[in-house]
């Protein structure tokens, strides 16, 4: 019994510094700042990022800036991220999300993260269209290969649907999020665009991007653009 009501202790403190972490960004337009500045962070990175192939090859981009992993005895994840996807006019309104899940194993302590994820195919594009699905259930996930140019085969190409990727501590690799459930932020969603938005609708084009959405929709742009012409 003291064990289990000290495991629950423990989990509440970490559950309230969360809370405060999450107090200091929670404006939808800090978010796509937040977003933009990761992914430039993270591809500006000598020798390092996501390779130009695999992001040249992306069909949408997600990002979420300080994934808050924690545990005590078992993993907790939380965080709330932006996505854009390709439409024939260029990058899509940014749709937003949340990333809550959790994995079993003995972990002490916490951590935050930037995540950024690549939807590779039509499959992994309808999953991040609907309002919620769960990674490595309904779409194949797997950890993103890393450097400057992916080695000569193409299995990540074959591998999943969603490569995913992690930054911690300026340590940049491929990470696994299977057990993660990915749903929309309806809240983030009304604040940006003053009403509720769909994912279809703002994914698929249908809706014109609001003026704050300009850092992230020209970071993809930028990014994009370039490993396009390696």
């Amino acid at each position: 019994m003291k064990s289990i009501l000290l495991a629950c202790v423990v989990m509440a403190l970490i559950a309230t510094s969360f809370g405060a972490d999450l107090t200091t960004s929670t404006k939808a337009s800090d978010r796509v700042q937040a977003a933009a500045d990761v992914l430039n962070e993270i591809q500006a990175a000598p020798d390092q990022g996501i390779p130009e192939n695999v992001l040249g090859s992306a069909e949408c981009v997600a990002v979420v800036p300080s994934l808050l992993n924690g545990g005590f005895m078992f993993g907790a994840r939380y965080g709330r991220g932006v996505a854009s996807c390709r439409t024939p006019k260029g990058w899509s309104a940014p749709a937003f999300f949340l990333v809550e899940g959790g994995s079993f194993g003995f972990q002490i302590g916490g951590q935050a993260i930037d995540l950024v994820m690549l939807v590779m195919n039509l499959d992994g594009m309808r999953n991040l269209l609907s309002s919620r699905f769960k990674l490595g259930a309904d779409a194949s996930a797997a950890a993103g290969p890393v450097g400057r140019a992916a080695t000569a085969d193409t299995d990540w190409k074959l591998r999943a649907q969603i490569l995913s990727y992690s930054r911690a501590r300026g340590i940049f690799a491929g990470v696994s999020l299977n057990g993660a459930v990915v749903k929309q932020d309806k809240d983030s969603t009304r604040e940006f665009y003053g009403h509720m938005v769909t994912p279809q609708a703002s994914l698929q084009g249908s809706v014109d991007s609001p003026n704050g959405s300009y850092p992230f929709l020209a970071s993809l742009a930028k990014w994009a653009t370039d490993a396009a012409k390696k």
